[in-house]
């Protein structure tokens, strides 16, 4: 098994999102409570082949590197060849806490490229075990891996259990099935994430840590998610876009446009986020607050949100005289 991270970073865990989980809004997350964050998926191949993209990449994780907020970050990438993953991986190594392998993926590109969760079928077993188990024997960091619910669901604890044994120290487990058009169907089955954690304990792979994924909406399903499924940690997504504080339960929450706003000044520490990323968060945090978004308005704010390209023009926005009534 590769290495592990301390056991206390498998708290509250900001999950990989897709052009979601930017350096500006992993700090955010992190300074409200979550003990360890996701960046989102980087396709590997992708990353090799592109200078641009590479770049980025890289000089976004350097600028995390450098702040305390920035780390511990765990670095997703996808593929289905091994050597290419390596080659993705060590670059990344020198500024990452771990490298996590998505097989979770349930988008279209993935299906389409062979990665994600569309390798989560036995046919494909050998060449995830070879995948990770290259990454363990490469890496001087933790390897983690992400995945769904096989189909049958049954079939993940021997997924599991093969994972482990190739060198995971962390498998976090979305508790949801592939669909293709669809990020969720239904509640996260828990129940299997139980399964999973006894079924590692039962084979002697104990020391694997499990992440939970699913069914987080109140800060209060963290502690009953836990309790049922008897895992590590909790990975929480959707919840942290609606309010990147809602790990931080005993304090107040900040106003909804003073989350924003604080969201911007970080993206003006580290110029990392698209102005297409930007508008997403924005849209999130504003849209999942009753008092802004069932009001005049707010249909204001998606029409001028929609003009916005500067971090001046969004914070402009922001404080524009439209927008008070939300105070």
């Amino acid at each position: 098994m590769s290495p592990s991270l301390p056991d206390n970073y498998f708290s509250y865990v900001a999950a990989p999102m897709v052009n979601q989980s930017d350096l500006p809004f992993r700090i955010l997350t992190r300074k409200y409570g979550a003990t360890l964050t996701y960046t989102q998926m980087y396709v590997a191949q992708e990353m090799l082949d592109s200078e641009s993209s590479r770049n980025a990449i890289l000089e976004e994780l350097e600028l995390g590197w450098e702040t305390e907020l920035g780390r511990p970050v765990v670095v997703q990438l996808a593929g289905d060849d091994p050597k290419t993953i390596v080659e993705a991986a060590k670059l990344v190594e020198p500024f990452c806490d771990a490298v996590d392998l998505n097989l979770g993926c349930p988008q279209t590109r993935a299906q389409k490229g062979h990665f994600g969760g569309y390798l989560l079928g036995p046919k494909d077993w050998p060449l995830v075990g070879s995948i990770v188990s290259s990454l363990a024997q490469s890496l001087s960091v933790p390897v983690h891996v992400k995945i769904r619910l096989c189909n049958p669901p049954e079939k993940t604890k021997d997924l599991a259990i093969k994972l482990a044994r190739a060198g995971a120290s962390v498998i976090a487990i979305h508790a949801r099935f592939v669909a293709p058009n669809r990020r969720r169907s239904g509640a996260a089955q828990l129940n299997w994430v139980k399964d999973i954690k006894l079924a590692l304990q039962a084979a002697g792979l104990g020391s694997t840590k499990v992440l939970s994924n699913g069914n987080v909406r109140v800060f209060e399903d963290c502690q009953k998610n836990l309790e049922s499924t008897g895992a590590d940690g909790i990975m929480i997504g959707e919840a942290l876009l609606k309010d990147p504080t809602f790990l931080s339960h005993d304090t107040p929450r900040p106003h909804t446009l003073d989350i924003c706003l604080e969201y911007l000044s970080l993206c003006g520490q580290y110029p990392v986020a698209s102005s297409d990323m930007i508008r997403r968060h924005l849209l999130h945090v504003v849209g999942s607050d009753p008092k802004c978004e069932r009001t005049s308005a707010y249909n204001i704010f998606r029409e001028e949100l929609e003009s916005c390209e500067s971090n001046e023009q969004f914070t402009r926005l922001l404080k524009s005289p439209d927008l008070e009534a939300w105070r």
